[in-house]
């Protein structure tokens, strides 16, 4: 059985309610479930929440809610990986027996369908514990500075003072989109970011965290523009 988790605690600080916040006509969690089913790639498209408002948008949009989140899942410091693993084992209990398992993020509404499926590939081709998506930073990370006393600065790497941009090498970081990841690697709490797992290369346009309300603002600016592009903005 191929399995989509989407965490979705109801206790979001910095954005209150995000993960039900409207968001370009929709709620923000609706986003990523209709990406879910649409892909095709589950068998079941599920959410883990510890909300009643949550799981009711979630089961009207299409996902199913077949438990309750615990309380010692749902605090600001219990990671995803713990969370995935507690919906794999309530599968089990229940005398099914996922294989693959994608988690979605709630609030990735740039995900797309395309996306969802070029990352199962890879991580049947490769044969990696985890597939999941990343994008480039935008400046190289070598020539990064720091503010220290005083308010002076100093670089992080200060011996690429004279290296040109163009020879350092590309770093990139965790798009906060989706992973992919086979089932014995989720139980294991084997490590994501690592050599055992494959990237799935998005563009910089296709990424946006949304922590803050500035960062919603310039999302929603983002993300019209990006369905505008693929012709489907949705009125």
């Amino acid at each position: 059985m191929k399995l989509a988790v989407i965490p979705a605690r109801g206790g979001s600080k910095r954005i209150p309610r995000k993960n039900l916040k409207e968001f370009c006509g929709k709620p923000m969690i609706a986003w990523s479930i209709e990406a879910a089913l649409k892909s095709g790639c589950f068998d079941l498209v599920i959410v883990s929440t510890d909300d009643e408002a949550i799981a009711e948008v979630s089961r009207k949009y299409g996902a199913s809610v077949p438990f309750m989140r615990p309380k010692e899942l749902s605090d600001d410091y219990t990671g995803t990986t713990p969370v995935i693993r507690h919906a794999i084992e309530w599968f089990i209990d229940q005398g099914m027996s996922p294989t693959y398992v994608c988690c979605l993020y709630a609030t990735a509404p740039f995900i797309l369908v395309e996306d969802i499926r070029r990352g199962f590939e890879l991580l049947k081709k490769t044969g990696c514990d985890y597939a999941f998506s990343v994008t480039s930073y935008a400046f190289p990370i070598q020539r990064a500075l720091r503010i220290i006393e005083d308010e002076r600065l100093e670089m992080f790497s200060g011996e690429h003072f004279n290296t040109r941009s163009q020879d350092l090498e590309e770093a990139y970081h965790d798009a906060g989109q989706f992973y992919w990841g086979d089932v014995n690697a989720w139980l294991q709490g084997k490590m994501l970011f690592g050599p055992s797992s494959v990237p799935v290369r998005l563009p910089r346009h296709h990424v946006q965290d949304i922590d803050t309300p500035e960062d919603w603002v310039r999302a929603e600016w983002l993300f019209k523009a990006m369905q505008a592009q693929l012709g489907s903005l949705t009125k």
